[in-house]
């Protein structure tokens, strides 16, 4: 017959289950502490106010997935450019933890250093990638730039494996970006970003964003940028205020089905009376 091992001493197991209870809290605690600082570094290091724009409006919202353990890298930025244009950018980084967000800071101060140097959007994009992959970072980040000049009524974007901007304009037309984008940034070296150039013709919006905002187990990014199409083509055609199109914008974020960054990042435009027609 078996032996049956003698019972462990009801001490000892409270010892032990003491023992280990305090290592998860400990445990819980430590990963809560990366957390905040995490969440702390994103907020640090985006800016605490848009400028404003002859021209221009801008909005912009922002969620970090600081549910749970996870934190995200999801950034926006806007700045002037010599001669009144305006430097936009919106992007998101690989990965969930504080690095993530540490490399964030990274991309965005790059961004805003180059384009003191150049003001193509591609030759930026390809300058910060080089730079990124320079310093040796084990993430990447896809990201989107434009250039907007309000006064010569001229849009110029790149992409880097990021999700596509949205469009729309006060006569009653509305779509997605469709320009040819490259690798996202801080993958593959000596990379050209193709730059894409808009004239525009009509007083309209544009809607930049990060696709924790349109996609996720509960909302395909197809259907989710569709629906930030319909907004922007409302808001345009009805003359309503850009903070409302961001505020609606973001209500999209909580119907995704998870917790991850979200932003969102609204420029209206100003034609000007001399312009009739759209967006070419």
């Amino acid at each position: 017959m078996f032996r049956r091992r003698p019972a462990d001493n009801s001490e000892d197991l409270l010892v032990r289950l003491g023992s280990l209870t305090a290592r998860a809290r400990e445990l819980a605690e430590t990963q809560r502490s990366r957390v905040e600082l995490a969440v702390a570094l994103q907020r640090d290091m985006l800016p605490s106010d848009l400028p404003s724009f002859p021209g221009a409006r801008l909005a912009v919202r922002y969620e970090p997935a600081n549910h749970g353990l996870n934190v995200g890298g999801d950034w926006y930025d806007a700045f002037s450019l010599p001669g009144g244009q305006i430097g936009m950018s919106i992007g998101d980084v690989q990965g969930h933890n504080i690095e993530a967000a540490a490399f964030m800071g990274q991309v965005r101060v790059a961004l805003r250093a180059l384009a003191s140097v150049t003001g193509d959007p591609g030759e930026l994009l390809s300058r910060t990638n080089d730079l990124l992959i320079s310093l040796g970072a084990d993430l990447f980040a896809t990201c989107t730039f434009l250039r907007l000049d309000p006064a010569a009524g001229t849009l110029e974007c790149a992409r880097a494996g990021h999700i596509p901007h949205i469009w729309a304009t006060t006569d009653g037309r509305s779509g997605i970006d469709d320009s040819e984008g490259g690798p996202p940034l801080g993958v593959l070296r000596d990379v050209d970003y193709p730059a894409t150039r808009h004239r525009l013709t009509a007083d309209g919006v544009f809607v930049l964003l990060t696709d924790g905002v349109v996609e996720g187990p509960s909302l395909h990014v197809d259907e989710g940028l569709d629906r930030v199409t319909r907004l922007a083509g409302i808001t345009a055609v009805a003359g309503l205020d850009v903070d409302g199109l961001a505020t609606a914008v973001m209500k999209l974020a909580a119907t995704v089905g998870h917790e991850d960054d979200a932003a969102v990042l609204v420029v209206g435009h100003d034609g000007g009376p001399a312009r009739s027609a759209a967006e070419e």
